[in-house]
């Protein structure tokens, strides 16, 4: 019996890979180059299955092309606003995803943002990799205690509740939130959240914010120029979420002229370019998209994967269908 043919956008672990190859017919992108529409709709036409990642837009003209050969969109990732969800469904194409095995490490890398802002640890590097340090004194790189402070979670799902956890119980902040579905009551209780009724009543009382909501069309700009100016003076934003959640333009003039004191940046808008003002700003701290970035997640990740893949071709229900 032939294997199914499954093509990965982007490389996986190594060992991950070699777990696929055992169960199919696998052709990697050997060199791991982010795939122009040409390459992706020559994918959708040569191979069962494809694996698609974030980097990869999966928009309508993609999965318009002719004669496609693919019959599932296995995406390695929880997010899927890269994918043309609309357009896969009318070409009769599933698409799966990845949940819960990153929200342990996405959560610890949005406190490691909230730390990092918070106590300028990024500017503080800066100095010493650069050689400029000069030793310690009472007035420099001041920065914001976190212990006690307000945190505001946009989007408690899974991500945002174990951010809460952590920020509640390490730190002992005060927790706000805003969800579009209420929340189990031992939840509340375990975390002593309080709930807003909107994005607006929750900005102006919290000293950090934390984007855990997803991407897409629905939430574009959700924080613009006017949520960021109800934010209360020297408050942090801090996004794991999507880039385009947050109107960068925005967010620049609200760090530069206030009342923002800073952010944390996971995501951009139209990755991988970040705005160049960005880069000047010492109170921004900018990491490369490493939100799922442990070893651990990426190997699960990639499991997932194949666990959805195994399904569909044993006429399975799918694990993680989206």
């Amino acid at each position: 019996m032939t294997r199914p043919s499954i093509f990965l956008t982007r490389r996986w672990p190594a060992s991950v890979e070699t777990e696929l190859r055992q169960r199919y017919h696998v052709t990697l992108n050997e060199d791991d180059h982010p795939l122009s529409a040409r390459e992706l709709k020559a994918a959708l036409q040569a191979y069962d299955a494809v694996c698609p990642t974030v980097s990869d837009r999966i928009d309508a003209e993609v999965l318009g092309v002719e004669s496609p050969r693919c019959r599932i969109l296995a995406n390695y990732g929880v997010g899927v606003n890269h994918i043309d969800l609309d357009a896969a469904k009318r070409r009769g194409i599933p698409v799966t995803n990845t949940p819960d095995v990153l929200t342990g490490c996405t959560a610890d890398l949005t406190l490691t943002l909230l730390l990092m802002t918070a106590r300028r640890a990024g500017e503080g590097e800066r100095e010493v990799r650069g050689g400029v340090w000069t030793g310690w004194r009472p007035t420099h790189l001041l920065g914001s205690r976190v212990s006690g402070k307000t945190l505001g979670i946009i989007g408690m799902g899974r991500i945002g509740q174990a951010v809460a956890r952590r920020a509640y119980h390490g730190f002992g902040m005060r927790i706000f939130y805003y969800h579009t579905h209420p929340l189990p009551a031992e939840t509340v209780v375990e975390l002593a959240a309080t709930p807003c009724a909107s994005i607006d009543e929750l900005l102006p009382r919290c000293d950090f914010v934390s984007l855990h909501c997803p991407g897409g069309e629905k939430n574009f700009h959700l924080i613009d120029t006017e949520r960021l100016q109800r934010m209360r003076p020297g408050a942090f934003l801090i996004n794991t979420a999507r880039g385009e959640v947050v109107d960068t333009e925005a967010l620049i003039v609200a760090v530069k002229q206030g009342p923002l004191g800073g952010a944390g940046l996971d995501v951009y808008e139209n990755e991988p370019q970040v705005h160049p003002e960005l880069l000047k700003l010492d109170q921004v701290v900018l990491l490369p998209h490493l939100g799922s970035a442990t070893v651990e997640t990426r190997e699960a990740m990639g499991r997932r994967v194949m666990a959805n893949l195994d399904a569909f071709f044993a006429d399975q229900s799918l694990p993680d269908p989206v």
